[in-house]
C-alpha cells in the first residue's frame, strides 16, 4: 500500500506536467494557425491589439517575440552581472574565511532577502532605485526613462543574492577538508587553496546555483512590471524602458478575454516559448557541469 502511494504521488506530478505541456501546445498551435511561426519567432515588432469581434475596428497585430525575448535578457544580463560576483564572494567570504560567530549572524540576515515578496521589491526599484539613476543619469547628461531595465535589473540582481550565496556557500562546504589539507601539506596558502582547489572543485554546484538564478530571473514579474514597464521596445539600451515575456503573458490574460483571439493566444505561444528557452538552457548548464565535473574520493 505505502509503495502505491508513493507511485501514485510520483505519477501526480509526472502528468500534472504532461498536464500543463499539453494545454501549451494545443492553444499555441492555435495561435499559430492564425500567426504564423516565422512572423512570431522572427517578428521585430510586438504590439497585439487586435479586432476582437467581426464588427469592430481593430489594428491587425504584430505578434513578434525578438522584442519581448530582448528585454528578458537584458534585464537578466544586468541582474547577473550584479548577483554572480556579490553573490560568489559572499560564499567563499562565509564558507573560508567569516569566523563562526560572524557566519552565524551573517547568513540569515543575507538569506533574509530570499523571503521578500517580490512585490517589495518591485515598489523599492520604482519608489527608490529608479529615481537615483534618473537623477544620477541626468546629472551625468544622460537621458534615462522613469522605467528603465537597468533599475529593474539591479533590484532582481539584489534579489538573486541569497540565491547564488546561499547555494555556493552549501557546495563549498561540501568539499573535502582531505582536499585543503593536502594542499596546505604542499605549502599552498589560504587564497590559493581557496582559487586553485576548493573552488574547481565545487564548480559543478556553483553552475547550478547560477542556472537557478538565470531561471529565477527570466520568470520574474513583478520587479519588471513596476521598474521597468510595459513597453515592448527592441533595445539593448539599458536606460529604456521594455518588457518581459512573462508581463506579456500576465497583460494578454488578464481582463475579460476572448480566447478565440490571436491576442489572447499569443500568451500560450510566449509560454511555450519560454518552456522551450528555459530547456534548452537546463541542457546547456548540465553539458557545462558535465565538462567541468571531478570526482573526489
Amino acid at each position: 500500500m505505502i509503495q502505491g502511494v508513493l507511485i501514485a504521488s510520483s505519477l501526480v506530478a509526472i502528468l500534472t506536467t504532461i498536464g500543463i505541456v499539453a494545454s501549451l501546445v494545443f492553444e499555441a498551435a492555435r495561435f499559430f494557425g492564425k500567426i504564423p511561426v516565422i512572423d512570431f519567432l522572427f517578428g521585430l515588432e510586438w504590439s497585439p491589439q487586435t479586432a476582437i469581434r467581426a464588427d469592430q475596428v481593430g489594428a491587425s497585430g504584430k505578434f513578434g517575440v525578438i522584442p519581448l525575448l530582448s528585454g528578458t535578457l537584458l534585464i537578466s544580463f544586468i541582474a547577473m552581472l550584479v548577483a554572480t560576483p556579490l553573490g560568489l564572494f559572499s560564499a567563499v567570504y562565509l564558507a573560508e574565511f567569516a569566523r563562526p560567530k560572524t557566519r552565524d549572524w551573517v547568513k540569515p540576515i543575507l538569506e533574509l532577502l530570499a523571503g521578500i515578496p517580490t512585490v517589495v521589491y518591485g515598489f523599492f526599484a520604482a519608489l527608490v532605485v529608479a529615481p537615483i539613476i534618473r537623477a544620477t543619469g541626468s546629472g551625468a547628461g544622460f537621458e534615462i526613462s522613469s522605467e528603465s531595465a537597468l533599475a529593474a535589473g539591479l533590484v532582481m540582481g539584489m534579489m538573486l543574492i541569497p540565491f547564488i550565496s546561499s547555494l555556493s556557500d552549501d557546495v563549498i562546504n561540501a568539499v573535502p577538508q582531505a582536499l585543503r589539507d593536502a594542499s596546505f601539506g604542499m605549502g599552498a596558502t589560504h587564497a590559493e587553496t581557496v582559487t586553485k582547489v576548493v573552488l574547481p572543485a565545487a564548480t559543478p554546484g556553483i553552475m547550478g546555483s547560477l542556472l537557478l538564478a538565470i531561471s529565477r530571473a527570466i520568470g520574474e514579474t513583478m520587479i519588471v512590471v513596476m521598474a521597468a514597464g510595459l513597453a515592448a521596445n527592441l533595445t539593448l539600451n539599458p536606460f529604456e524602458a521594455v518588457t518581459t515575456m512573462t508581463v506579456q503573458i500576465v497583460t494578454l490574460l488578464t481582463g475579460d478575454q476572448e480566447f478565440d483571439s490571436a491576442k489572447t493566444l499569443a500568451a500560450f505561444a510566449i509560454a511555450l516559448f519560454l518552456l522551450v528557452l528555459t530547456l534548452g538552457l537546463n541542457i546547456i548548464a548540465l553539458r557545462i557541469v558535465d565538462r567541468y565535473k571531478r570526482k573526489y574520493a
